[in-house]
């Protein structure tokens, strides 16, 4: 076992081996798009758990997803933050077993006022309105923390209910002195939250850092 192996045990004590390598072996496998949602009138049938992805416009939630699922581009990423304003769909698995639900960014500062009060409502109703919605893994940017803005979404999932878990990115980008404060800080403010999973984890989808433990997190809340 690795020193990462290592340290991720000792940061989750139940993890599961077995459990790990099915995750592995699954975001191996067939990931596909299914479709793009931009109102809820428009999202599938609610026959499949759901795992949802939120954060900042330019947190590097697309380059997470594509780092989780082994894949270049299953996730568009761009230089212009807040590209994504639907909700896209991916299925994962053969026969199907769930879906990545990629959210549309918040908090992007230069979108129309009308445009952010549309992805709010969107947001908010498909928060409350969906009960496949296993979890929702909140990405917070290692270099700068928990913003009010992320609050706000937190919030918004303690009034709906919906189980979350926080996801530190660009983890490499900082010293590790810098990561180890800044993902206590974050797993502080988890505990102010009902609706919070205590643990947060750290990603890089540049380095790999994380991104095992990541997909064994996500099967997990799937058969939970």
């Amino acid at each position: 076992m690795s020193d990462n192996e290592n340290l991720d045990h000792e940061r989750d004590p139940g993890a599961d081996p077995e459990r790990a390598e099915r995750a592995r072996k699954l975001f191996s496998g067939p990931i596909a798009f299914l479709k793009s949602a931009p109102a809820l009138e428009h999202l599938p049938p609610p026959s499949m758990p759901e795992i949802a992805f939120a954060g900042r416009s330019n947190v590097g939630k697309s380059s997470l997803l594509n780092a989780l699922t082994n894949r270049n581009n299953l996730a568009r990423t761009s230089v212009t933050p807040g590209r994504t304003q639907e909700l896209n769909y991916f299925d994962v698995g053969e026969p199907l077993i769930f879906r990545l639900v990629d959210m549309p960014g918040y908090g992007f500062a230069k979108a129309p006022k009308d445009v952010v009060k549309k992805w709010r409502f969107l947001i908010n109703d498909y928060l409350r309105g969906r009960a496949v919605l296993k979890r929702t893994l909140v990405l917070i940017d290692s270099r700068h923390g928990i913003k009010d803005v992320d609050r706000d979404v937190l919030e918004m999932l303690d009034i709906a209910a919906v189980s979350y878990r926080m996801v530190l990115t660009k983890a490499d980008k900082i010293k590790a002195t810098e990561l180890e404060a800044v993902q206590a800080a974050t797993e502080a403010e988890a505990r102010k939250h009902p609706a919070a999973h205590p643990q947060v984890i750290a990603t890089s989808s540049e380095k790999g850092m994380g991104i095992a433990e990541l997909r064994t997190a996500v099967l997990e809340a799937v058969e939970s």
